[in-house]
């Protein structure tokens, strides 16, 4: 008897660490939280790469910010051939020199410190699954403000108007540039059709929703979320506003360095910086009323001999999201004072436009009335812009100086 209770004892003894496993294994998958659960209910914003692909490299990247919250978004471009200080390879070059789908750490840590903010989810296109994507969504529709026609093999034909492009047309649209074409035109194409992509998303998100046509969706896919994460957050991204969101591109400057033409961003980075801080502001203001929505127009005129400074200003304003609606020279060219006239009404908004160049000249006027004595429904109104800014000799091109 005693022999048989000694023979027992290791079964015991391996029994009691297999539970003790079993638990141990319980307790981390019961703690362990779904990424985009986590996300979602975080109270913070959630930062998606997308990557559309050809021949193995970004054709366009695009870092879609959403807040669940307020469900508003913003989308910022990032530019191909941006260049930057790469510190693995100690030296100036396209970001996209980092990017290697198998390994996207070191394309999204250059991302992360360009926009000051981190990259939670990326999703790949290459140009035959994003073909394929598009006609399982059905099409995406498309403005074309003119029509395209060019004959060569493969032709590329685009009536002007809305359009819906299947998988096929989707591809040539994305990825087609003309002689004369300038950069910034191919890739304000691509801007329309992302966002197309986007609102096509949210039409078919019951579709979607199938068992069967996401686990396929996802098949198409390259991205570090699982099936249920993906359905999840496209499920959030329904909920945006297309036509009330605008992509943003990071700006720069042109440069030749090293036998390449690069774009380096303004102000050594720290203005993309700046505008995406404010963009996210905007997007989580949970503030009632039209403020937080309103796109404010802007008139910029140079009071100073600096040639091309009101063109200039008018890019870095646009940058943050304002309506350059004209630029021009001021009635004279010694100003001293940079001045913003405000015609909105918004205080909070004027002060907002003149921290971006640290202006704190303001003055109110009231818009030009026909005649004073009419009733306001009849009144006819002198519209120029929200804000006139007029440079002083007092601004550098970024900053109101305090002397």
């Amino acid at each position: 008897m005693r022999r048989s209770q000694t023979d027992a004892s290791p079964f015991f003894l391996a029994a009691i660490l297999i539970l003790l496993a079993g638990g141990v294994i319980f307790v981390y998958f019961s703690l362990r939280t779904d990424p985009i659960e986590e996300a979602l209910t975080g109270d913070r914003v959630i930062n998606t790469l997308f990557v559309l692909e050809k021949d193995k490299k970004p054709l366009s990247s695009f870092v879609l910010m959403y807040y669940p919250a307020t469900r508003r978004a913003a989308i910022f471009d990032i530019p191909r051939d941006l260049g930057l200080i790469i510190r693995r390879i100690n030296r100036v070059d396209r970001i996209d020199a980092l990017y290697d789908q198998q390994k996207m750490g070191s394309f999204e840590n250059e991302i992360e410190g360009l926009l000051g903010i981190e990259i939670n989810f990326f999703v790949i296109f290459g140009e035959r699954e994003l073909g394929k994507v598009v006609d399982l969504l059905e099409g995406v529709e498309i403005f074309v403000p003119s029509p395209v026609e060019v004959y060569d093999s493969p032709p590329i034909l685009f009536p002007a108007g809305l359009v819906r492009l299947d998988g096929d047309k989707s591809r040539v649209f994305v990825s087609y540039e003309l002689p004369g074409d300038s950069p910034e035109m191919a890739s304000f194409r691509r801007q329309r059709f992302f966002l197309g992509f986007i609102k096509r998303l949210g039409e078919t998100r019951e579709s979607l929703a199938n068992p069967g046509v996401g686990a396929l969706f996802h098949s198409f896919l390259t991205t570090n979320m699982s099936r249920q994460t993906w359905q999840r957050l496209f499920n959030e991204f329904a909920l945006i506003d297309t036509d009330r969101t605008n992509i943003q591109s990071v700006g720069g400057n042109i440069r030749e360095i090293s036998g390449q033409t690069l774009l380096l961003p303004s102000w050594d980075g720290s203005l993309i910086k700046q505008i995406v801080s404010q963009t996210l502001g905007a997007i989580t203001r949970q503030a009632e009323g039209s403020l937080s929505d309103r796109v404010f127009t802007v008139e910029v005129l140079n009071g100073t001999n600096t040639n091309g400074l009101a063109g200039r200003t008018a890019e870095l304003l646009r940058g943050f999201g304002y309506d350059v609606i004209s630029i021009g020279n001021a009635d004279r060219s010694d100003v001293e004072k940079t001045e913003i006239v405000d015609r909105s009404g918004f205080a909070d908004g004027v002060k907002a436009f003149g921290e971006i160049i640290r202006c704190q000249n303001i003055r109110s006027e009231s818009p030009i009335l026909d005649n004073p004595e009419a009733e306001p429904e009849f009144q006819n109104f002198e519209y120029r812009s929200d804000f006139t800014l007029i440079i002083g000799r007092d601004f550098d091109g970024r900053y109101v100086s305090d002397g």
